[in-house]
């Protein structure tokens, strides 16, 4: 029976190396998979999944209004999928969520979601937040804060390295003005800056 598995961890976790090499092991065995991101960066040259450590590929976009469920199965009935991985899954809003419960449920299609839990203001992504809910299976991945511990937290600073503490939910393009801590760092680097 296929499930739908939430990856999720602060930034720069490894989260979308991890998608890669997943798609990559099954080309190996010549399983098809589909590969999908988020379409709210929306730079010339974006929209490939890549990874930090030089890894990228090519997948389908997703808006708040595309049906997933829908377009997984046009590509299944083309050639069967093996399974539905998804970079950016903080993004899905709580139907696209539930449309990839259905492809694992109903067409007994895995669908791997990968993304952040929360933003830097500790509030939980929509997406994030319905998969945490309904998923079959939830694995953290891990990254390492400054001290060593776990980093589950993704502090958002200014250019000169100050915490920010308000704006919008998403910067695009600012990977470089967050840091992943571990919760003692970052309630300690909001309250040091914000004084």
């Amino acid at each position: 029976m296929a499930k739908l598995y939430f990856y999720y961890a602060s930034m720069n976790a490894g989260k979308s190396s991890t998608l890669l090499q997943t798609a990559f092991n099954y080309g190996e065995r010549g399983m098809r998979v589909m590969l999908w991101t988020a379409a709210i960066d929306d730079r010339p040259g974006f929209g490939a999944i890549s990874s930090r450590i030089g890894l990228s590929s090519d997948a389908h976009r997703f808006l708040p209004g595309t049906n997933l469920h829908d377009a997984v199965l046009r590509q299944h009935d083309d050639a069967p999928l093996a399974c539905v991985l998804i970079d950016e899954a903080q993004f899905l809003i709580r139907d696209q969520v539930f449309q990839c419960a259905r492809l694992a449920d109903e067409q007994d299609i895995p669908v791997l979601c990968y993304g952040l839990r929360t933003d830097f203001q500790a509030k939980l992504f929509p997406g994030a937040a319905a998969l945490l809910g309904i998923a079959d299976a939830l694995i953290e991945l891990k990254a390492v804060c400054e001290c060593g511990r776990k980093a589950t937290m993704n502090l958002r600073v200014d250019a000169a390295g100050k915490a920010v503490r308000e704006g919008a939910q998403t910067e695009i393009g600012g990977e470089d003005r967050y840091v992943a801590l571990c919760r003692r760092h970052f309630m300690a680097r909001l309250n040091a800056d914000a004084s």
